[in-house]
């Protein structure tokens, strides 16, 4: 039987193997990334045995490698996807995913950790996201939190139900195509998905061909079916709305979803709108989950 010290013994040389076994992985993840060559490699293995430093602060400290390359590869380490700050394929507002470690995107993990156990526990998987005005950010909430599930890995789909002035194709830079608009008007037999290559749980509905008559889209049956249709295939649906100012479309959306999240910003939304807002989301029957203040 071993005794209590070889137990230790062996503890300690089992999280001795798995630190240098990460260790060496960053410095894989590093080099298939190109920012470091075998030459490179042997320099920082050198200088971190001299001055006993991590791989990584080792190859900052050479000057081979930014904090920016470091997190990303621990990101890949720990199947936690983003993206570099400078990727041009995606919308700098996209926070969580270019810049994950920010203020900013710490607080909007709150807000998607409040919806875990505030509004998702009980087996929902479908809320709405809106806003009085259209520079409150209810599209930027609803794309941020989409990205924030998805580096959970939930199956995440992101639909744009605003069909006045849709955000969501330009935010993920997934160029024109068909969506939402085109299927309720039976203009396509099948739904159009996007998928977002960075995030591979992450799907987007488009809103799709502006239409004429977007609250009348809104209210055909067809959408309700197509929502409860898509929670078969996904964890996790959120729908942008257009914004209140702009007509009663969100009225029909938290309505078919049963619960809405406000979005608005400092210094921009105002108590009354506010309220109002809340009062006519009341009158659907859906209930009004909380509201997130964006900076």
């Amino acid at each position: 039987m071993n005794s209590l010290t070889d137990i230790r013994e062996q503890d300690a040389i089992a999280r001795a193997a798995t630190s240098i076994g990460a260790e060496a992985n960053i410095g894989k993840l590093l080099q298939n990334a190109g920012k470091l060559n075998p030459q490179d490699m042997e320099r920082v293995l050198h200088l971190q045995q001299m001055e006993g430093l991590r791989f990584g602060e080792a190859a900052q400290k050479l000057g081979l490698v930014s904090e920016d390359d470091i997190r990303q590869a621990l990101s890949q380490q720990f199947d936690y996807p983003c993206i570099p700050a400078d990727e041009v394929s995606l919308s700098p507002e996209l926070t969580v995913a270019t810049a994950p470690y920010g203020k900013e995107a710490e607080a909007l993990r709150s807000a998607r950790s409040e919806l875990l156990l505030r509004w998702f526990k009980d087996g929902r998987k479908t809320l709405a996201i809106g806003s009085v005005r259209a520079d409150e950010g209810a599209s930027y909430l609803a794309a941020n939190l989409a990205v924030l599930f998805a580096q959970m890995g939930r199956r995440v789909l992101l639909v744009d139900a605003n069909l006045r002035q849709p955000r969501q194709l330009g935010m993920f830079n997934l160029g024109k195509g068909l969506g939402l608009s085109d299927v309720l008007a039976e203009r396509v037999p099948s739904v159009q998905m996007h998928s977002v290559k960075a995030f591979p749980t992450l799907n987007v509905l488009p809103a799709g061909s502006l239409p004429p008559n977007p609250a009348e889209l809104l209210a055909r049956p067809a959408f309700g079916a197509l929502l409860s249709r898509m929670e078969a295939d996904y964890d996790i649906i959120l729908v942008d709305t257009a914004p209140s100012q702009l007509g009663a479309d969100f009225q029909l959306v938290a309505a078919r979803v049963g619960g809405m999240l406000i979005a608005t910003r400092r210094n921009v939304g105002r108590v009354a709108p506010l309220a109002e807002l809340k009062d006519k989301i009341a009158l659907t029957g859906a209930a009004v989950v909380g509201a997130v203040v964006l900076g």
